[in-house]
């Protein structure tokens, strides 16, 4: 069994490697759909966005955009809102480039998006799961192939390869005024079985400072 999961990890990487970029285009207008960091969160349209919440407490909801100084600020002064795409207008759910998400504006006191949080959803089907660490290469295209800075951790004594691949990777990218920060994951920790491993990628973009 571990065998055949090692197999379809190999298959996704080449898959991946062989095609085009599920988004590529250099310096987008838009981070997201109709949201880029740095407008007015007045000007985020109420339709297509469904599930507001306060990201700090799910049970806090929303009833549009106008509402984000409902959810409490951090100690930066920002406020979290998590939110999906309406079914209506996004059949698949709330995905980016073919992957499931969780979606969270950040929006600061003056009321502009400060920021936003882009993170593969851990519950989402195992088969959509496993390639979870290949969006982090689809964003990156999508911000331009050149001018990334990149780390890569080594593994712990803890950590081995899935499918014979290890990454534990940090890049970031100023483009546009905002940093693009985007880190991906794929390991298995001591003791998890062939289904269970780390496999993710968050994204956040924040408004550059200046």
């Amino acid at each position: 069994m571990r065998q055949q999961y090692r197999a379809a990890i190999s298959a996704a990487v080449s898959l991946f490697l062989a095609g085009p970029p599920a988004f590529a285009q250099a310096e987008p207008n838009h981070d997201l759909r109709e949201i880029t960091v740095g407008m007015p969160v007045s000007e985020i349209p109420n339709a297509g966005y469904v599930n507001l919440t306060c990201a700090g407490d799910a049970g806090r909801k929303l009833s549009d955009w106008s509402a984000w100084r409902e959810c409490p600020s951090d100690k930066d002064a920002i406020h979290a809102v998590r939110f999906e795409f309406d079914p209506q207008t996004s059949r698949e759910g709330t995905m980016v480039a073919g992957h499931p998400v969780i979606l969270t504006a950040l929006i600061d006191d003056s009321g502009t998006v400060f920021g936003l949080k882009i993170d593969t959803d851990p519950n989402a089907r195992f088969y959509v799961r496993k390639k979870a660490f290949l969006f982090g290469v689809q964003v990156r295209s999508r911000y331009g192939a050149e001018g990334w800075a990149c780390t890569q951790r080594q593994p712990e004594p803890s950590e081995e390869p899935v499918g014979g691949v290890y990454i534990s990777e940090s890049c970031s990218k100023a483009v546009g005024g905002r940093i693009v920060l985007v880190e991906r994951d794929l390991f298995r920790r001591s003791g998890q079985d062939a289904r269970t491993f780390v496999d993710q990628t968050r994204v956040k973009i924040i408004r550059e400072q200046k």
